[in-house]
């Protein structure tokens, strides 16, 4: 990310960008206080994750695609099969050449590579790699139609009412119209997480900053250094997932949770026009759902699957840009708190 002005400057550009809606609406009192928020987005929600409360929506209702969130509900099918005891970790899947051209973001499988199921769920939720989601369906349920098929029933059962899969990975059709895609809303996508959070363990793969697919089965030209695509890990208190997305048709999204003193918020931002724009939204809706939480609010109990999160502090660091071309630092701030 490029500085071009002076650090002043772009400080001061930062905190106007970041000002509470509230202080927006004493400078401008004919403007609507809803307007930053729909410049950042299509639609938003923010969840008490332990309770189910919605903290605040705006066009929750609002349908898109998830792109590849939608690996969200892979994990959650490929779950319910490991739970059932129809697949273990150590499943051996074998890739097929079909697996192998799903094209976008991957991890590189060829034909005739044999991964255990771990290894291919990582892969999906760090690197994002739609070759690991085709393959895990297609092992789970004998077929991808067959695997889509099970995403919908899920999707059904939890109450996703404005939801269809297409796709276990979130790629759009070739045709690119997206009422053919994969289409769901904010408010259906904190369902599928809230679920998620409560009876998996999702936190296990989701929190993960990097890490290494391959190493031991492939050359070590082959093993890729897998970046976590959740720039919001380990940058705002208490993140410590879900998944972020993005195609043309998608626009920029993402699924966020963070863990503050025993309590957790959900926060869904969907069809945003750039990633830095999605990013500093979230991080200001998760200082406004903790600020909304009631006080003395029941905690969050998850998954007894789940890897304890570690407790955060209650301060949060917006997304830190990167160093500039020239090597200036670059500039940190923090996302002030919304009033009530």
């Amino acid at each position: 990310m490029i500085f071009p002005r002076p650090a002043t400057a772009i400080f001061l550009l930062c905190a106007a960008a970041l000002a509470p809606a509230s202080a927006l609406a004493k400078s401008h009192p004919s403007r609507p206080a809803t307007v930053a928020d729909a410049d950042a987005y299509k639609g938003a929600i923010i969840m008490d994750a332990a309770t189910g409360t919605v903290l605040f929506e705006d066009h929750s209702g609002e349908s898109s695609p998830p792109a590849s969130m939608t690996k969200l509900m892979t994990f959650l099918v490929i779950h319910d099969k490991l739970k059932g005891g129809a697949l273990t970790l150590q499943t051996p899947v074998t890739v097929t050449a079909a697996d192998s051209k799903i094209g976008g973001t991957q991890v590189w499988l060829k034909e005739n590579e044999v991964f255990p199921v771990e290894d291919l769920l990582y892969a999906m939720m760090i690197q994002s790699a739609n070759d690991a989601a085709h393959a895990l369906a297609r092992t789970a349920a004998g077929s991808v139609p067959a695997f889509v098929d099970l995403m919908n029933a899920k999707a059904r059962e939890l109450g996703m009412t404005h939801t269809t899969f297409r796709t276990p990975h979130g790629l759009p059709p070739a045709n690119r119209r997206v009422s053919e895609g994969d289409l769901t809303t904010p408010r259906d996508f904190a369902l599928l997480c809230r679920h998620l959070l409560l009876n998996t363990d999702v936190i296990r793969y989701t929190s993960l900053k990097t890490r290494k697919f391959g190493e031991g089965k492939r050359t070590t030209d082959r093993v890729i250094a897998m970046i976590n695509h959740d720039h919001l890990l380990g940058k705002v208190a208490g993140v410590d997932g879900l998944k972020t997305g993005f195609t043309n048709g998608a626009g920029f999204c993402l699924s966020a949770t963070a863990l503050r003193n025993g309590k957790r918020i959900i926060v869904v931002v969907m069809g945003s026009a750039e990633s830095k724009t999605r990013d500093l939204k979230v991080a200001e809706l998760i200082e406004r759902g903790f600020a909304a939480l009631p006080p003395g609010g029941p905690a969050f109990a998850g998954s007894a699957e789940a890897v304890p999160a570690p407790e955060a502090s209650p301060v949060s660091a917006a997304p830190v840009p990167e160093p500039t071309d020239d090597g200036s630092p670059a500039i940190k701030f923090a996302v002030p708190p919304a009033k009530k």
